[in-house]
């Protein structure tokens, strides 16, 4: 970096005590001796520090002359010294790049635009490409499928969502028993058989009517979200109608048949904007808790968890209509009593996220319409002459199959990529705005995954938090151990996934679910002392075998 004089190392951005500089986001401020005039009383003897000197300098103001004179004679001084200067000083230091293990710098938000300018490019080079070979800037051929049934599917995606409402009268039911439709009795089981019919029946409704493929999968997306919603709301006030049970059972008198055990505490979704307790208060709370009896103990911590976190609604108030499309419309699968709010909605910010959805879902169509189908279209036409061809070995299949992976490599990571951003940016994002849904964050940082099951954790945070809370504790409950835990969690997943892929094929060939059950014995190596400390490595075979597993489950639900 040119300067007009020595550059002082800026020790707030050292790296650690080794005395290398970080990069800066921008310039630091130059504080010119134009400046220094004019905001403190400059020596006659130091209002020039350079060397070159002319002849016809400016004399130095006395030192009672008015501020404006002295900075008047200060600009010329500089500017002379500047027109003076042939070779600027090029001041060296110890520093590390931007893209070096060891800088701290993080903003990298023009390679966010460089993507967006790049998908920009290749919209506009396909549309060239039409205009020459057919005369059109643009051929949907896929748009007959979007139409197909348009008004039918928005009918039935409405009734789908408002069926889950049920739960609210069938708790209610389950609240106000005092035999064996009590939650903890028959109220699970009666619950569960219902979620069950429920899924079945929505997930056999597309194939019933016979929905394009581009339907189906919309729906069944929606109906497994909304499954999620709904066992959440359910299994959660079932917990909570438990706990207030036993909470007026202390009102009574206390028998051998009260139960006495400790509260169960049942999982938090850990909202990021809830107010941590400092350690010092955790004492606090912990010394008064020894001056109580036990029954005050267990009532208080009963209390607790009837509460929300934020202490404003406390159960069975939130057992209402409102609170319940409420719930339906956050950006989250985990019920809470209770959620943080912004004080106001951005109307703008909406609409700059719902028009980036259709700004998205235009782009995903170009990339499949010129990068992806015609690839696939080929290969099945060349995979149905070579399987005609009596003369032709099962390696000329292999190789069609392979360049088949080979050209979907790229397009399905701009997919991948523009699949992200639409579900987890903007709708999520504009569905947050509604609602005013303060904890906003939807994913990590995974692209530097080092393996699949951080990968898991970050991608997609609300699915995470729902397979944490309701699968992978309630297995933990079930006694099973941390790994069967984890592979329960893997495997409901994996069903799930594979019910999608299905879905798109209508083909269930179960390729999806053996690659995501396969990640189990890639984790356990991967944490491995000597391989988790390989983090480069880690992170390029992840985004390896990630860009290569998409094309790879398309050309086998595809082709095979």
């Amino acid at each position: 970096m040119a300067t007009n004089g020595s550059l002082k190392v800026d020790t707030a951005n050292m790296n650690g005590s080794n005395g290398i500089a970080q990069p800066r986001a921008r310039y630091p401020p130059r504080h010119s001796s134009l400046t220094h005039a004019i905001n403190s009383d400059l020596a006659p003897n130091a209002a020039s520090t350079t060397s070159f000197r002319s002849s016809h300098s400016t004399p130095a103001p006395p030192d009672d002359a008015p501020p404006s004179i002295k900075a008047v004679s200060a600009a010329r001084q500089q500017l002379r010294s500047k027109q003076r200067r042939m070779f600027p000083t090029i001041d060296y230091q110890s520093r590390v790049s931007y893209f070096d293990p060891r800088s701290t710098y993080t903003d990298f938000r023009g390679f966010f635009i460089l993507f967006w300018v790049g998908l920009a490019i290749m919209v506009i080079t396909a549309m060239l490409r039409n205009l020459n070979d057919t005369g059109s800037l643009l051929s949907f051929k896929q748009w007959p499928l979007f139409t197909q049934n348009i008004w039918e599917l928005a009918a039935i995606d409405v009734v789908m969502c408002a069926s889950t409402a049920l739960s609210l009268p069938l708790h209610l039911l389950y609240k106000s028993s005092r035999g064996w439709l009590r939650w903890e009795r028959l109220g699970v089981v009666v619950q569960s058989i219902f979620q069950a019919g429920w899924l079945a029946f929505w997930i056999s409704w597309p194939f019933m009517r016979d929905y394009s493929w581009t339907a189906q999968v919309f729906l069944t997306i929606h109906t497994l979200a909304f499954f999620m919603k709904m066992h959440s709301y359910a299994f959660y006030n079932g917990h909570l109608s438990t706990t207030l049970n036993r909470l007026t059972d202390l009102d009574r008198p206390i028998g051998p048949q009260t139960p006495m055990s400790s509260v169960i505490r049942y999982p938090k979704a850990y909202l990021s904007l809830e107010p941590k307790i400092k350690s010092d208060e955790v004492e606090d709370d912990e010394d008064e808790h020894q001056e109580i009896t036990p029954i005050m103990q267990l009532r208080e911590d009963l209390a607790t968890e009837l509460t929300s976190p934020m202490g404003n609604v406390t159960y069975p108030a939130n057992l209402t209509i409102a609170n319940f499309a409420d719930y339906l419309l956050c950006p989250t699968l985990c019920y809470e009593i209770e959620y943080p709010r912004t004080p106001t909605r951005s109307y703008l910010e909406l609409f700059w996220k719902t028009l980036a959805v259709f700004g998205c879902v235009f782009l995903l169509v170009i990339t499949s319409e010129e990068f992806i189908l015609p690839v696939l279209d080929s290969s099945q036409r060349r995979l149905a002459a070579q399987g005609a061809d009596p003369n032709s070995h099962w390696t000329d299949g292999a190789l069609i199959f392979a360049e088949t992976v080979s050209s979907l490599l790229f397009p399905f990571m701009i997919t991948f990529l523009l699949v992200f951003l639409v579900i987890f940016e903007y709708v999520l994002g504009a569905f947050a705005e509604i609602t005013r849904f303060a904890d906003r964050k939807f994913y990590s940082d995974w692209w530097n995954s080092l393996d699949w099951l951080e990968f898991s954790r970050e991608w997609n945070i609300p699915v995470h938090n729902f397979f944490r809370r309701h699968v992978y504790s309630a297995s933990r409950q079930a006694r099973m151990s941390r790994g069967l835990a984890t592979a329960m969690t893997f495997f409901v997943s994996a069903v799930a996934h594979e019910l999608v892929m299905g879905c798109i094929t209508r083909k269930f060939r179960g390729y999806g679910f053996i690659l995501m059950m396969l990640q189990i014995p890639f984790v356990a190596i991967q944490r491995l002392p000597w391989v988790r400390k390989q983090a480069l490595l880690n992170n390029v075979l992840f985004w390896v075998f990630m860009i290569i597993g998409l094309s790879l489950l398309c050309a086998l639900y595809v082709l095979v």
